[in-house]
């Protein structure tokens, strides 16, 4: 599981060393794939075989559905396979980091199964609007959350 928060850097090549308690789990699982989030401006970071669960399911999706549509070319069209190097970090393609808003000061936050990846400005402002934010229940919170208490 991959959870928290880390303050990194990126360098001049748009390469990220990822934390030094989460490679060897990532190593363990082959590459990495990184696309975009197709409603914030993130990107989503999977270890490969966690990829491959979404992927098949997207792959399900009707084709004359616009929405179904819309997340395939979105998510899979964007969809690029990484390697750690040798110092434990990844090559962010430069289309994804423009669409992420990506600069030298980045956010990875822990997932669960995945990581996103924020512009550390991006991630401030959204994080200060989301907390500024009422949390009001409504009729579309998921069944799962309506009996879930911290």
């Amino acid at each position: 599981m991959f959870r928290g928060l880390s303050s990194l850097n990126l360098d001049p090549k748009g390469r990220m060393a990822l934390p030094t308690k989460y490679r060897d789990a990532l190593k363990c699982s082959g590459n990495l794939i990184v696309t975009i989030d197709p409603e914030q401006r993130c990107l989503l970071l999977y270890p490969f075989a966690q990829w491959q669960v979404i992927e098949n399911k997207i792959a399900e999706f009707p084709s004359f559905n616009a929405a179904a549509r819309r997340i395939q070319r979105l998510l899979v069209g964007h969809a690029t396979e990484l390697e750690l190097d040798t110092n434990g970090r990844i090559l962010l393609p430069a289309v994804l980091r423009d669409h992420a808003l990506l600069d030298k000061k980045v956010m990875l936050l822990g997932q669960g199964n995945r990581f996103e990846i924020w512009g550390e400005k991006h991630w401030l402002a959204c994080r200060e609007k989301w907390l500024a934010e009422p949390l009001e229940i409504s009729g579309d919170l998921p069944a799962e959350l309506e009996s879930f208490s911290l």
